[in-house]
């Protein structure tokens, strides 16, 4: 951080604050992987136990 007068210049990665890993696609990516494979379980089993 750098300060010029009453100006505050910040470089993109303190502006950022985080890290560029993609740690949240890949978050994203699973969670949707889960919920599809739960709610996929959820459907075929009471498909299943339900009398037709």
């Amino acid at each position: 951080m750098e300060r010029q007068g009453e100006e505050t210049h910040i470089t993109t990665d303190e502006a950022r604050g985080g890290e560029g890993l993609n740690v949240l696609r890949w978050m994203l990516a699973i969670s949707l992987i889960l919920a599809i494979s739960a709610l996929t379980i959820i459907w075929v089993t009471g498909a299943l136990t339900t009398p037709q």
